[in-house]
């Protein structure tokens, strides 16, 4: 089975300390990353974006521009999820990962940490998506999948999608089982059904009973 660690890319050595900016704005010049890792002495030291680099003299060595290095990274025995959120958190196509040593080993691209993303069971396996909302301290994790599985569903992964102060939205994707009746018991149980689902009957009566009305008031 394939890990994300087997994505990790060694295809472009790091940028040396030593470099002169003329030389790194001619990498970034070539190549489409937003960040890039800095190393010294074999030893990572952070990433310089691209469009800091712009800004350099180029006749300067890229380490008098330290201080404007950033310095995220990933380990080796990360999940995908956490390396995904590095990704996201300081808008970067390319993040560099480290060994429980903070050894240098390499780096994962944005799109290969997608890639891996999209064979996981969540995406590659068929089912049916659900989100629902409630109260940030109402919630239970271990409720919703009792609400799953007490209807026979199968869980292929859950995550919360959206939250403020005050409630949040919860994705969830299920193989087999009955998707009205576990929707059902999520609304007697408090949850808002967020998504929307040919199967759902209770909204489909809501929308003939409208139509009746909308019909009544016509006459």
């Amino acid at each position: 089975m394939t890990e994300l660690k087997d994505y990790i890319n060694n295809g472009i050595r790091p940028i040396d300390s030593r470099e002169t900016i003329a030389d790194v704005q001619d990498f970034f010049a070539e190549l489409t990353y937003s960040h890039f890792p800095v190393v010294e002495e074999s030893i990572y030291i952070g990433s310089v974006s691209s469009e800091d680099a712009e800004t350099f003299e180029p006749n300067k060595q890229i380490s008098e521009y330290r201080y404007t290095f950033e310095s995220f990274f990933a380990r080796t025995n990360m999940i995908w999820l956490d390396v995904l959120e590095v990704f996201a958190k300081y808008n970067t196509n390319l993040v560099p990962v480290l060994d429980e040593s903070n050894n240098y080993v390499g780096y994962y691209e944005i799109q290969d940490v997608i890639k891996f993303f999209n064979e996981t069971p969540f995406l590659k396996e068929q089912g049916g998506i659900i989100v629902i909302r409630k109260g940030v301290l109402d919630f239970s994790m271990s409720q919703i999948a009792q609400i799953v599985e007490s209807n026979n569903g199968k869980i292929l992964g859950l995550f919360i999608s959206d939250a403020d102060a005050e409630n949040v939205e919860i994705t969830i994707k299920i193989a087999l089982g009955a998707m009205n009746e576990i929707i059902q018991t999520f609304r007697r149980y408090n949850y808002e059904i967020v998504s929307e689902h040919q199967e759902d009957n209770y909204i489909n009566s809501l929308k003939e009973r409208s139509d009746y009305l909308d019909k009544y008031l016509n006459i």
